[in-house]
């Protein structure tokens, strides 16, 4: 298996995930091999999802949208 060294981390970093790993029931070397490992694994979203979200993207084609900037002035000048 393969090892990987990461110099330089802050402190509070460190302190933070010997937190995480202790509250996960796990050690430091534990909890940081899940979080790589849950960090590479492919994404895999739902196929049901990714239909909504191309039918919405199919209904705003050909639409000319406005800049959201004008918006979020008038918004913050109330």
């Amino acid at each position: 298996m393969a090892q990987v060294l990461i110099r330089d981390l802050d402190d509070e970093v460190v302190k933070a995930l010997k937190k995480r790993a202790a509250e996960n029931h796990r050690s430091l070397q534990r909890e940081l091999k899940a979080i790589i490992t849950e960090a590479a694994r492919p994404r895999r979203f739902d196929p049901k999802l990714l239909a909504r979200i191309d039918a919405l993207r199919n209904s705003l084609k050909g639409r000319i949208h406005g800049d959201s900037v004008d918006l979020i002035r008038k918004d913050r000048e109330r």
